[in-house]
């Protein structure tokens, strides 16, 4: 049987496959620190259960209706928007998800045509490359330099575009460097964008976790020209612990949204009916739990880069957001321990898994080769085990 030319080019999750192969070492008894997912540890917040619990107890648990999401969320979702990102939304121009990457890819999906171009900075989540190729389009890999802090310029944006270019992907705060745009550097990117009428899907999903007084900013907020070609996508996922429940949601004008919601209602109808009351209570609810897990985040985020920066050979820079550790690891390729010769980010991933026990993931996947993430949103007690493993099994390399 021959797929699709389209599903054919799309490459797998590396971070999917690698936490796959951690839980089956694990099922398998395998002692294994699995650093490789972009999950919180913390449990959902109780009131947020209790209201998906009401909700079942209910009975609202047949379709909804809109497909696009029930109207008291898209209200929360509004607020929230003008509660946090000083930006203006109706109910008609947002729309509500089966996840932050079921919106990205509805997006691509009503935004661009075979042989379009999408302009996409490493380093990039990995989701960002495929999903283009889903449609036809063709991903414009733009390498960022460290010197800028693996962010992308204005300059390299108007380098890279041609007369097919029609979105850019921008991730802040990062998945997986966290790194974080300021305003001047996002204001530079809009004006390009703005110049040459490109679309601007940006991912928002990690905004609430930033540290050191860093701030995040929508580039939407900037002006109503560069509003106008932003699609903000975010979601629920990881401010509030709840990525099983799978519920993101995006903001455009009026008909990018109405584009997006025509391919969901062909494709899933609608998100989960409780999810969308637990979102509800999320968004309008207290939010105080947010700043405690991002305080916890921010001991371990430090801890975790004082112990690869500690090691011989690993570079690695603190982090401004998200909750992921993106150190260099290069100076490691092409040493070898017993019989085994690492010569990339994917087989010294292999080596940590093998050797060390500790799964976290190639840098390879997100578009550089001398990287690896390490995601610190796990226990200091496993994040202490996980970094006295690597340490141990990257002094055999010699």
């Amino acid at each position: 049987m021959a797929l699709s030319h389209h599903v054919q080019r799309v490459q797998p999750s590396v971070t999917m496959q690698i936490s796959a192969r951690a839980a089956a070492l694990k099922r398998e008894g395998v002692d294994i620190v699995a650093l490789s997912a972009g999950e919180p540890d913390f449990d959902t917040p109780q009131h947020i259960k209790d209201a998906a619990i009401r909700a079942i107890e209910g009975g609202f648990t047949k379709y909804t209706m809109p497909s696009s999401g029930i109207v008291e969320l898209k209200e929360a979702i509004c607020a929230k928007f003008k509660r946090d990102n000083g930006l203006d939304y109706d109910i008609d121009t947002v729309t509500v998800n089966s996840g932050a990457k079921h919106s990205l890819f509805l997006a691509v999906a009503a935004l661009l045509n075979p042989g379009d171009e999408v302009v996409v900075p490493t380093p990039y989540w990995v989701t960002y490359s495929e999903q283009p190729r889903l449609v036809g389009a063709e991903p414009v890999i733009i390498e960022t330099k460290p010197e800028n802090g693996l962010k992308l310029t204005a300059e390299e944006f108007r380098a890279a575009i041609t007369a097919k270019t029609r979105m850019l992907f921008l991730c802040s705060p990062s998945n997986p460097s966290g790194s974080v745009y300021t305003r001047e550097e996002l204001q530079a990117l809009a004006e390009v964008a703005v110049e040459h009428g490109i679309y601007v899907l940006s991912d928002e999903i990690y905004e609430k976790l930033v540290y050191d007084g860093t701030e995040h900013h929508s580039i939407a907020s900037l002006g109503e020209d560069i509003k106008a070609l932003t699609i903000v996508v975010n979601g629920i996922s990881k401010a509030y612990a709840m990525t099983g429940w799978r519920i993101g949601y995006a903001a455009a004008n009026a008909e990018i949204i109405g584009g997006m919601n025509k391919v969901q209602m062909q494709e899933i109808s609608h998100p989960s009916s409780i999810s969308q009351k637990a979102a509800v209570e999320a968004l309008n609810g207290p939010q105080e739990f947010i700043e405690e897990m991002r305080v916890a985040f921010d001991s371990r985020r430090r801890y975790m880069v004082e112990r690869l920066n500690a090691i011989e050979g690993v570079n690695c820079t603190l982090p401004k957001g998200a909750f992921y550790a993106y150190p260099d690891i290069s100076p490691f390729y092409g040493r070898s321990a017993g019989s085994q010769t690492v010569g990339d980010s994917v087989e010294l991933c292999e080596y940590l898994l093998e050797e060390g026990r500790v799964a976290c993931v190639p840098g390879a996947g997100f578009g550089t080769r001398q990287h690896v993430r390490l995601s610190y949103a796990t226990s200091m007690e496993l994040i202490e085990t996980a970094m006295d493993r690597i340490e141990a099994a990257l002094k055999k390399l010699t």
